[in-house]
């Protein structure tokens, strides 16, 4: 097959992507618009057909590194390429490495997400990263069973809170866009309490509006008395769903109203079509240090993973970030800032 590169428009590349076996809500052209809000280029690069159809293709996010040393080309879960086929990934990655050094990048990071430990990367021209943007392990829930069954793969601890959040009259409801300042609210709340960062509000204003007309999100918030408790913003795309981003408040919270809202999200991914749903971010320890330390440690994303844990899914690890280099001096500079930062 005689492939060659193109420059997608939107919508097309968002077709191809939905269609992809390994479709990503990252790589999809609205989170390339929410990110170029806050500082990145988004830039598609495609191999197409005679016919011009999308065979592969890869969505770049592109920063500015300091000093102005250049650019990182960013590739989060991606490039959607046949693994298998080795032409099809040389092509892209030439594409890739053409357009990459058109823009002024140095590197070009990728994150290509799970399953692919089969994959030689290095054979392809990549070499592991010492640092990765997405959170490398995860926990993900099966969610093509029926309820019950989701319900009795839990721990017992996390069903009873669910029903405590029904018992105790938690209200949940899908937020409209005036939500989203009380979700904002909520969010300044968690990231005060639990001291991790959070976006500006207008990260989150953009995000509603870019995926959720779309029916590619959901904002659910709980509520007792008419207060928000608590709130998720959670995505599907294809048979996947991904919990995001979430807070809750210090009120109330023997109603349990975070558990409420994020079994809300289960249901609402369920029913959108949704076959996984990805909790997004726990410790990178191996199983059983994560079990072993959960209890006594809070650092990073050691408090989430108390939560998470409970919610019956699997414990999974990407391949991590592959960088491939097009400026060595710079790259040598960006490692030791790296391995500075840690």
């Amino acid at each position: 097959m005689s492939l060659h590169p193109i420059t997608p428009a939107p919508d097309a590349w968002d077709a191809f992507v939905q269609a992809h076996p390994r479709a990503h809500l990252l790589q999809t052209a609205p989170w390339g618009e929410l990110k170029a809000a806050f500082g990145w280029r988004p830039l598609r690069v495609a191999l197409a057909d005679s016919g011009g159809g999308i065979v592969a293709g890869v969505q770049l996010l592109l920063r500015r590194l300091p000093l102005r040393l250049g650019w990182l080309a960013y590739a989060p879960y991606g490039p959607l390429v046949d693994w298998a086929d080795a032409g099809q990934v040389r092509a892209l990655r030439e594409a890739v490495d053409h357009a990459a050094r058109q823009h002024g990048a140095a590197l070009l990071k990728i994150e290509p997400g799970f399953g692919l430990e089969h994959v030689d990367f290095a054979a392809y021209g990549f070499r592991p990263s010492p640092q990765t943007v997405q959170p490398p392990r995860t926990i993900r829930l099966d969610l093509a069973a029926d309820e019950e069954t989701i319900l009795a793969r839990m721990n017992q601890g996390t069903r009873r809170n669910i029903r405590k959040s029904e018992k105790y009259e938690v209200e949940v409801r899908q937020g409209t866009r005036e939500d989203v300042a009380s979700f904002n609210a909520l969010l300044a709340e968690t990231g005060s309490r639990a001291e991790f960062g959070v976006h500006a509000p207008e990260y989150y204003r953009l995000a509603y509006d870019l995926f959720v007309p779309r029916g590619w999100a959901a904002l659910l918030l709980g509520s007792y008395a008419g207060q928000d408790l608590a709130g998720v913003m959670v995505f599907r795309l294809g048979r996947d769903a991904w919990y995001l981003y979430g807070a809750s408040s210090e009120r109330e919270r023997q109603r349990m109203a975070s558990y409420g809202v994020q079994w809300a999200g289960v249901r609402w991914a369920r029913a959108q079509g949704a076959a996984r749903y990805d909790l997004y971010g726990v410790p990178d320890a191996a199983p059983e240090t994560l079990e072993a330390q959960f209890e006594t440690r809070g650092d990073g994303l050691w408090g989430v993973y108390r939560f998470k844990r409970g919610w019956g899914g699997e414990v999974v690890r990407s391949v991590g970030a592959w960088d491939r280099v097009y400026n060595r001096l710079v790259y040598t500079a960006y490692r030791l800032a790296v391995s500075r930062s840690e």
